[in-house]
């Protein structure tokens, strides 16, 4: 199975999320902060797309919504965008080459997706920054 690792960042201060010291599965993770009811705190999520591994500094339990915002600005990270499964705000990032990652607020659902505002070009640059990784070196 071919994996598809993404590089996100604010998309209002335009900061990196990636977080090179916390890991999850094994990559960088993207590091956001999140709030839900009184607790504050900061969440990893999984850099490879599809994979809903996390580290959470608070406990969420499933079906809770969570607002995520900026660890550099303190931006809110949540959208107008309405989650198709539980019509809850989204969450969005924007790709370091082009487009848009978003992911549903609420604790448990699977629902994201990823945008590309000029398909031609974003798809293309997005390709050649995370295919050129996947290559193995014919090199000894």
């Amino acid at each position: 199975m071919h994996e598809l690792k993404v590089k996100v960042k604010c998309p209002y201060c335009k900061q990196s999320l990636m977080d090179t010291e916390k890991t999850v599965d094994d990559l960088p993770s993207v590091k956001v902060t999140i709030q839900h009811h009184d607790k504050r705190g900061f969440l990893y999520l999984s850099s490879i797309y599809g994979s809903y591994n996390i580290i959470s500094e608070i406990h969420v339990p499933l079906g809770e919504i969570v607002l995520f915002s900026c660890p550099h600005c303190q931006s809110s990270l949540l959208t107008n965008d309405l989650c198709e499964k539980c019509h809850v705000p989204m969450t969005v990032f924007e790709l370091e080459q082009g487009g848009k990652v978003q992911i549903c607020s609420k604790r448990g659902c699977k629902k994201h997706l990823i945008e590309f505002s000029n398909l031609s070009q974003e798809i293309s640059a997005f390709y050649d920054a995370y295919s050129s990784s996947e290559t193995p070196s014919t090199e000894e």
